[in-house]
């Protein structure tokens, strides 16, 4: 059996004071000299207009590409429950090990579109399927405020192709539309200009 003991070894070198300022001394004395001087505010507004330039065109969709060939398949949007989902007052919705597909319920009350929006052939198919009610348009690259100002209608953009990911898309433009109880996802090949 191992036993673990503490000893005093004494003084083993010589040693000094700790002669570095403190780093949270250094920022403050830093920021104060960049307000003081007006560079704050340069930094400030240049940080603004990075966020705003985000915020107006989104970073794109990694992975993305036209599609060339036309291809669809169906997608099963439905769910296995792991617990027992329950409301405010206990009543039990939906049981654990249930298989739940929310089409069954609710459907989907609009196309969902993809496209790159700066691609102006895909934004015109895109505009093709319909208006606001009956389809969302979704952008993976492009600035849809540019395109809302076009267009005067709703456009959206996939942030972190969150919902390309989730349907396995990975041409545009790409169609999910309802049918009956599943999706059915289509990237499309489109007639493009040749510039």
């Amino acid at each position: 059996m191992l036993t673990a003991q503490a000893q005093d070894h004494g003084q083993m070198g010589q040693t000094w004071p700790v002669i570095e300022p403190d780093l949270l001394s250094v920022i403050k004395a830093r920021l104060d000299h960049a307000q003081a001087t007006g560079k704050l505010d340069e930094m400030n507004q240049q940080f603004a207009a990075k966020v705003k330039d985000r915020v107006m065109r989104p970073v794109p969709v990694p992975g993305m590409a036209r599609a060339e060939e036309t291809r669809s398949w169906e997608f099963d949007p439905a769910i296995v429950v792991e617990n027992d989902i329950r409301d405010h007052q206990g009543n039990l919705i939906a049981a654990r090990g249930q298989r739940v597909n929310p089409l069954a319920t609710s459907g989907l009350s609009k196309k969902l579109v993809f496209v790159d929006g700066d691609d102006p052939a895909e934004v015109e198919w895109a505009l093709g399927h319909g208006p606001d009610e009956r389809a969302k348009i979704i952008f993976v690259d492009g600035s849809p405020f540019e395109s809302m100002r076009t267009h005067q209608r709703r456009f959206y953009f996939d942030q972190e192709g969150k919902l390309s990911s989730h349907f396995g898309i990975t041409r545009t433009p790409a169609l999910v539309e309802a049918k009956g109880d599943l999706l059915l996802i289509t990237e499309q090949a489109i007639p493009r200009r040749q510039s």
